[in-house]
């Protein structure tokens, strides 16, 4: 591979910490991304040659090092860093990618942490991570999960991994508060310049470059979540420090996709007040985009005053921004290319249709793009198919055939999602692959589907149910996840 970069030394020290993974006697690989990894120039014993303690091949050709920031973790600000996660450096093929670990090792910023992760959590990562990609999403992506041979303790004693992960930056919205709260405006402007020449270069032809930023900041934002809402995912902890300023999804923790329709639907364990429920995710995004506003204010003018003015009258423009896009996404999973108030009725009434009736998510809208078993929809209901004639009436008033309904659909809803119980049952196997998977037919049966969840024949059907009550139930997640 190329040598690593490392432009990210061009900021202030106070911005990172250099520091080395662990070694780990008897470093393996578990998971390796191979067309990931031709596609960065990776090859597959480069990781395990960092990690593994009897090498000392890769010692001499990294600086590696943990990124230093704060954040709003549930509304409460607290400054953090990168607890269990170092980049190796910036891979550079026609663009900029951070090259990171997760799991291998404390840092300045794991606040009595071990460092570590569990083979469970790299490997559920590895696999949302993937799907999220092949679904169409922008997010983080797993170029390997490495076992590091040793025995680590969370609720029990489990098997210790390291994830490779890939970003086009790990820059969150925590740094700029960092950056604001924590160092200097010279700093705040230094991570400015520098987050805009790497991932929005375009920003710097505008007038006021800090509210250009903002803004295309928002657009990413909003489009990355209603995505997320176009297939029923819920990230789970969208704190200012989980948010990355490149629009990618990314730290999968207490994440799952819903099942029957529910818009107050929570997986995290620790999200006692639905503070990051499904229908709660775009108001979110608007906190932290307004947290993000008031970080800059300094830059988007020297009057506090102004630049308070200037703000205030930008982020009142979120609310109808947000609501704009969201609708758009909506109208697309319905067969329609553009919104309108019809449009937003109708699928206003068939979301409530859902909440009443606990439809799946998936299942309604895929049933609407095929014939799927009555089993898995709802759509021979009464109910129902009172709202499928209304949605063929305005279709036929606007001259929209339902061949063009389908394409528009086919391509917005996913038959399969790597649905809770399913993921955790392909997980409480991990521990018996030890250092090889070549034996786990089922999770490679698993990832062939979610990594194309377009696709619809019989054969899916077994991987379309949703899960029994009891399985639901039992599906729980937390930040160490």
């Amino acid at each position: 591979m190329n040598k690593l970069d490392y432009s990210y030394f061009e900021l202030p020290s106070a911005f990172y910490s250099k520091v080395r993974p662990l070694k780990f006697k008897g470093a393996s690989t578990l998971l390796f991304n191979e067309k990931l990894a031709r596609k960065l120039d990776i090859s597959e014993d480069f990781i395990p040659g960092l990690l593994d303690s009897t090498s000392e091949v890769f010692d001499e050709i990294t600086s590696p090092f943990s990124q230093a920031y704060a954040g709003h973790q549930f509304g409460h600000f607290t400054m953090l860093g990168d607890g269990r996660a170092i980049v190796l450096g910036e891979v550079v093929v026609d663009k900029r990618f951070d090259l990171q670990l997760k799991g291998s090792g404390p840092t300045p910023y794991s606040r009595r942490g071990d460092g570590r992760a569990t083979l469970k959590a790299m490997t559920r990562e590895y696999i949302i991570s993937e799907a999220m990609e092949a679904l169409h999403i922008p997010t983080s992506r797993s170029l390997g999960v490495f076992s590091t041979g040793e025995r680590i303790f969370r609720t029990g004693s489990e098997p210790g991994a390291v994830l490779a992960r890939v970003m086009k930056s790990h820059i969150r919205v925590g740094t700029f508060e960092y950056a604001r709260y924590f160092l200097t405006n010279e700093a705040l402007q230094a991570l400015l310049n520098y987050t805009i020449e790497r991932l929005y270069p375009s920003c710097k032809l505008a007038s006021n470059p800090a509210l250009e930023f903002i803004k295309t900041v928002a657009e990413t934002q909003f489009e990355l979540v209603t995505h997320w809402m176009r297939v029923g995912f819920i990230h789970g902890v969208m704190n200012t420090d989980n948010t990355a300023i490149s629009g990618e999804s990314f730290d999968y923790g207490p994440c799952a996709f819903m099942n029957q329709y529910d818009p107050n639907a929570v997986f995290s364990s620790i999200d006692k007040q639905g503070r990051y429920s499904f229908g709660n995710q775009g108001a979110i995004i608007q906190w932290n985009l307004v947290r993000l506003t008031e970080a800059l204010l300094p830059l988007i003018d020297p009057s506090e005053e102004q630049a308070l003015i200037i703000a205030r009258s930008f982020i009142q423009g979120f609310e109808e921004e947000w609501n704009m896009k969201y609708q758009e996404m909506m109208t697309q999973k319905i067969g329609f290319s553009k919104a309108d108030n019809e449009t937003e009725r109708l699928v206003t009434g068939l979301l409530k249709l859902m909440e009443q009736h606990g439809s799946d998510y998936t299942n309604t809208f895929a049933a609407l793009c095929y014939a799927i078993p009555n089993s898995l929809s709802p759509w021979e209901q009464e109910a129902f198919m009172e709202w499928k004639n209304e949605w063929n009436s305005y279709a036929n008033s606007k001259g929209i055939t339902m061949e063009e309904r389908l394409q528009t659909m086919r391509m917005n809803n996913p038959v399969v999602i790597p649905r809770n119980h399913l993921v955790e049952s392909i997980l409480s196997e991990v521990e018996l692959w030890e250092n090889d998977t070549s034996g786990s037919t089922r999770f490679h049966e698993a990832m062939s589907l979610w990594t194309n969840p377009y696709a619809y024949d019989e054969s899916r059907i077994a991987w379309m149910n949703p899960p029994t009550a009891e399985e639901n139930q039992a599906h729980q997640t937390y930040c160490g996840t």
